[in-house]
């Protein structure tokens, strides 16, 4: 299926020893797509988890902590959480964002004062812990920890200053690329078109305003605001500017690094495990 909608999924809550985010998920062949949510003044506890992490705010605003590093979030900004890199989410509003991580580890991680345990857990072992009682965190062991607090650089990227802007003139994409995920912030005019006979790799497409006309394989939707776009890797598709006026979109997708550790290792399964 290469169409969805958040709201006809169903939500799960993966890290409620960690945060308060919840939302559905797309499982990809190489990442997880999310759009999630964090009531005002939902907090989560200093952690960390092996694969990398995008996040991408629609609604409401962040104090966001990445390594050692506060800052003040606004939507139209991506926060870039690389691999085993302490962070923290504080909601200051309601909160609704894309959430994206590549699938080397599962969606669980560990308190930044733990050691990572032995294997990836599932969501579902850790859901079925808690109802028993047992905490899915691991002993404290500070000085196992794995968490990455000095030289991340700046995880902070800007892409536009309000959602709702003016489009910009032409086809316009902004690329930010990490080590398994790259993310795009893209403006597109009437008419405008990208395809590929054969998807260099995984991509999905979330609507932020305006229509595109999407065909993936033989499978054609007319995607509007909230819609989310699947390609699978080497599959065809078309994505084309629909009416009179712009679409403005984001955009993730897998690099070669990700496809080759998933080739070689594998993909974590962690909500179904």
């Amino acid at each position: 299926m290469g169409f969805y909608r958040f709201e006809k999924l169903k939500s799960f809550h993966f890290n409620p020893h960690l945060s308060a985010t919840q939302g559905p998920i797309i499982e990809g062949e190489y990442m997880y797509f999310r759009r999630v949510t964090k009531a005002a003044g939902g907090k989560g506890r200093l952690h960390y988890h092996p694969n990398e992490f995008m996040a991408f705010l629609l609604e409401g605003k962040i104090s966001a902590v990445v390594g050692k590093g506060l800052r003040s979030v606004r939507p139209g900004t991506l926060i870039h959480i690389p691999s085993n890199a302490q962070h923290r989410f504080i909601a200051r509003e309601d909160l609704k964002y894309l959430y994206v991580k590549d699938r080397t580890w599962t969606m669980i991680g560990a308190a930044a004062d733990e050691a990572l345990p032995e294997r990836a857990r599932s969501a579902t072992e850790v859901a079925k812990d808690i109802k028993a009682g047992i905490y899915p965190g691991g002993k404290k062991a500070p000085e196992k920890s794995k968490a990455i607090v000095e030289g991340l650089g700046n995880c902070f990227y800007p892409f536009i200053d309000k959602l709702d802007a003016p489009a910009a003139s032409g086809h316009c994409e902004r690329w930010t690329e990490g080590a398994n995920l790259a993310f795009g912030f893209i403006d597109s005019p009437p008419g405008h078109a990208s395809a590929e006979k054969k998807a260099e790799h995984e991509l999905f497409a979330y609507v932020i305003s305006g229509t595109l006309e999407a065909q993936v394989g033989r499978t054609k939707h007319r995607a509007r605001a909230g819609d989310v776009i699947h390609v699978p890797r080497h599959a065809s598709y078309r994505i084309a500017v629909s009416g009179r006026h712009p679409a403005r979109y984001a955009a993730v997708r897998s690099t070669e690094r990700l496809e080759a550790s998933v080739a070689r290792n594998g993909a974590s399964d962690n909500w179904r495990g």
